[in-house]
C-alpha cells in the first residue's frame, strides 16, 4: 500500500468560508516538503519578438524545434518582467503579436531516474495567450493573463539519451480581442497616404498600460506519483473553538493513507485528523482578524494597488507603506495579483477584494456568449487559486462594465451566479460607474461598489459640489437597492511638486482638498450603510499615451518611486483615526491616533 502524508494549513477567520464547488483540478501553490522539490527558473531567458507582417514567422519556421538563437538575434530578457519596459527598442514598447521566450534547464538526476516522481512545469502568468513546448514537444496552452497554469512533463524528462536537459519554449501573444479578458479591438489604418500598408493599432478600453510577457515566476516542481492535487479549507467558530473543515483530493492511486495536521505559527501540531475530509477542532483558537479592523461589521479604509507583475522588494515596500498609512484593505484592480501578494495579506491581516480581469467591457460586442464562457472559466481559475486565503473576503467580477446595457445585465447575472456557485460563502460584486437607475447588474450583487470622480472628470475645480453630489449618489443607490456600499474609487490627478493656493487641479493641494471633501461626505454615511472607502490610487502608474495623461496616471498618493505626496499624510491621519475610533470608541483625539501608530 502506498503511504503518503499531507499537512493541511488553515488560517482562522471569524467567518465561515464555504466550499468552492464545481472546480475540477487543483492549483496549489508549490511548497517544498520532504516529498516535493522546487527549481526556480527566474532569471535571464532568451527572447525574440516576431516582427513579421503577419506575426506568424515563428510558427511558419517552427522556432520551437531548435534553440531560439538559431532562428535569429535574441535578447536577454529577465523573468519575471514585462518585455515592454526592458529594451531600448521603441518597437517593443508597443509591440502587439507573438513574442518568444526560451530557457535551457539542467534537471537533478533523481528527477529523471525516479519513476515514482512527477515533474511539473508551472508558469505564474503569461499575458495573454501562451503556447508552451518542452524539447520541441507541444505541451501546454493557456488563454488569459494574470493566473498560473501548469503541466505534468514527467514523460518528457524521463525518456531519451539526455533526459536531464530541457529546452522550454514559450510563445506569448498579447493581442486583445472582443473575446479576451480584458477585451480590445484591432484597428487597421487603411489610408495609405498616412499609414504603411498593413498598419494597425491595438485599441484598449482601460486606463493602464497593456504590459505583457512572463510577468511572474516560472518554476519546476516535483510530487510523488500519488499526490495531493487540491485542498479546500473552510473555517468556522464554535464558542471559543476554531473549526477547520477540510477536503483533500488525492490523485495517482486509490491506495493511500492520509493524515491531516494543523500547525500553528511555531509549527506545533494543534489538531490532526485522518482521511480525505474531516473537521479539526482547536480549543481556545486565536482567530485571524484583519489588521486594524475592530468593528463588527467591519469598515474598509484603504486605496487601490496595482500588481500585474511580481517583485519581492517592491512588494515588501508597498506593504510597509500600507502599514505606515494604517490601511487595512485593497482591491486587486483590475486583475488577480501574484499569489505571493495574497500570502502577504494573510500574514499581515490585509483584507482583499479579489478582482478578475473583467475591465474594459465598454462596448456592446464584448458581451457575447464566447466572452461569457471565457469569463466564467477565468472566475473558476481565480476561485480555484485563491479560495483558501482568509484575506480574500469578496470576489469582484468586473470593473466599470457598460452595465446599463440589457446584454450586460444578462452577462453579469450569469457571471455572478456562476461565482456564487463556485464559492457560496463570500459576497460577490462588480464595480460600477453607471447611473443607479440604469444599472442592469446591480440587482445581482451582494455589495454595491461605486467609482465616482466628482470635481475631477466634470465640474472641474468646483470642490464645493462634492459633498452634495456624493450624498445624492449614496442616497439614490441605497434607496433603490438597500445594500451595503463601498466607495471603490475616488481621487484626483496630482503631479508631485506642483503647488498652488487656492488649490488648482493637478496640484498637491487640490488632491488633498478633494479627499477632505470626500471624507466629510463619507463620514456622514459610514456609520450607516457605507462599509468602505478605497481611493484611487496607491501609487502613480503607467498608461497608454494620451493628452490626458502625463507619463501615466498621477492619481497616486505616492509617486511611482513610492515617495509620498501631501495627501499621503492626510490619509495616514485619517486611517489611524478610524482605527483608534474602533479601538477606543470614547476617545478619538488626534494625538492618540498617532501615539498608537507603530511607526511613530
Amino acid at each position: 500500500m502506498a503511504r503518503r502524508s499531507a499537512v493541511a494549513w488553515a488560517a482562522f477567520g471569524p467567518l465561515l468560508w464555504g466550499c468552492a464547488l464545481g472546480l475540477q483540478g487543483g492549483m496549489l501553490y508549490p511548497q517544498e516538503s520532504r516529498s516535493r522539490e522546487r527549481k526556480e527558473l527566474d532569471g535571464l531567458w532568451s527572447f525574440r519578438a516576431d516582427f513579421s507582417d503577419n506575426r506568424r514567422r515563428g510558427f511558419e519556421e517552427q522556432w520551437y524545434r531548435r534553440p531560439l538563437r538559431e532562428s535569429g538575434p535574441t535578447l536577454d530578457m529577465p523573468v519575471p518582467s514585462s518585455f515592454n519596459d526592458i529594451s531600448q527598442d521603441w518597437r517593443l514598447r508597443h509591440f502587439v503579436g507573438w513574442v518568444w521566450y526560451e530557457r535551457e534547464v539542467i534537471l537533478p538526476e533523481r528527477w529523471t531516474q525516479d519513476l515514482h516522481t512527477r515533474v511539473v512545469l508551472r508558469i505564474g502568468s503569461a499575458h495573454s495567450y501562451a503556447i508552451v513546448w518542452v524539447n520541441g514537444v507541444d505541451t501546454l496552452e493557456h488563454e488569459g493573463g494574470y493566473l498560473p497554469f501548469e503541466a505534468d512533463i514527467s514523460n518528457l524528462v524521463q525518456v531519451g539519451p539526455l533526459p536531464s536537459r530541457l529546452r522550454i519554449t514559450i510563445a506569448i501573444n498579447n493581442t486583445l480581442t472582443p473575446t479576451t479578458l480584458p477585451p480590445g479591438t484591432i484597428q487597421y489604418m487603411n489610408d495609405t497616404s498616412k499609414y504603411p500598408k498593413g498598419y494597425f493599432v491595438q485599441n484598449t478600453y482601460f486606463d493602464f498600460f497593456n504590459y505583457a510577457g512572463l510577468q511572474r515566476s516560472v518554476l519546476l516542481y516535483t510530487t510523488p506519483t500519488t499526490y495531493i492535487d487540491d485542498i479546500t479549507v473552510t473555517t468556522g467558530v464554535e464558542q471559543d473553538s476554531g473549526l477547520v473543515n477540510y477536503q483533500i483530493s488525492v490523485k495517482g492511486s486509490n491506495l493511500f493513507e492520509l493524515e491531516a495536521r494543523l500547525l500553528d505559527a511555531e509549527n506545533k501540531v494543534v489538531a490532526n485528523g485522518t482521511g480525505t475530509q474531516g473537521q479539526l477542532k482547536v480549543p481556545g483558537a486565536s482567530l485571524w482578524w484583519p489588521y486594524l479592523m475592530h468593528e463588527r461589521p467591519a469598515y474598509l479604509y484603504s486605496l487601490e494597488i496595482r500588481g500585474k507583475g511580481f517583485d519581492w522588494p517592491l512588494l515588501v515596500k508597498d506593504f510597509n507603506l500600507l502599514r505606515w498609512l494604517g490601511a487595512n484593505a485593497f482591491r486587486t484592480s483590475h486583475y488577480p495579483y501574484a499569489e505571493e501578494v495574497l500570502q502577504m495579506c494573510d500574514r499581515h491581516g490585509i483584507v482583499v477584494i479579489d478582482e478578475c480581469p473583467g475591465v474594459g467591457l465598454a462596448l456592446p460586442q464584448f458581451f457575447n456568449n464566447v466572452s461569457l464562457h471565457h469569463h466564467m472559466r477565468v472566475m473558476e481559475e481565480v476561485v480555484r487559486r485563491d479560495k483558501n486565503h482568509p484575506a480574500v473576503v469578496m470576489w469582484s467580477v468586473a470593473n466599470e462594465p457598460a452595465s446599463h446595457l440589457e446584454s450586460a445585465g444578462y452577462y453579469l447575472k450569469m457571471v455572478i451566479a456562476h461565482t456564487k456557485a463556485l464559492d457560496p460563502s463570500r459576497p460577490v460584486t462588480f464595480v460600477s460607474n453607471s447611473n443607479y437607475a440604469a444599472d442592469k447588474g446591480a440587482p445581482y450583487v451582494d455589495v454595491i461598489c461605486l467609482n465616482s470622480y466628482y470635481s475631477w472628470y466634470h465640474d472641474y475645480g468646483h470642490l464645493e459640489l462634492i459633498q452634495l453630489q456624493l450624498a445624492t449618489q449614496f442616497e439614490n443607490w441605497y434607496k433603490k437597492y438597500q445594500k451595503p456600499i463601498i466607495q471603490s474609487e475616488y481621487g484626483a490627478e496630482t503631479i508631485a511638486g506642483f503647488h498652488q493656493d487656492p488649490p488648482l487641479m493637478f496640484t498637491e493641494e487640490y488632491q488633498k482638498s478633494l479627499l477632505e471633501q470626500y471624507h466629510l461626505g463619507l463620514d456622514q454615511k459610514r456609520r450607516k450603510y457605507v462599509v468602505g472607502e478605497l481611493i484611487w490610487n496607491f501609487a502613480d502608474f503607467m498608461t497608454e499615451q494620451s493628452l490626458t495623461r502625463v507619463l501615466g496616471n498621477k492619481k497616486g498618493i505616492f509617486t511611482r518611486q513610492r515617495q509620498p505626496k501631501s495627501a499621503a499624510f492626510l490619509l495616514r491621519e485619517r486611517y489611524w483615526k478610524i482605527a483608534n475610533e474602533t479601538r477606543y470608541p470614547h476617545s478619538v483625539a488626534k494625538s492618540q491616533c498617532l501615539e498608537n501608530s507603530p511607526f511613530t
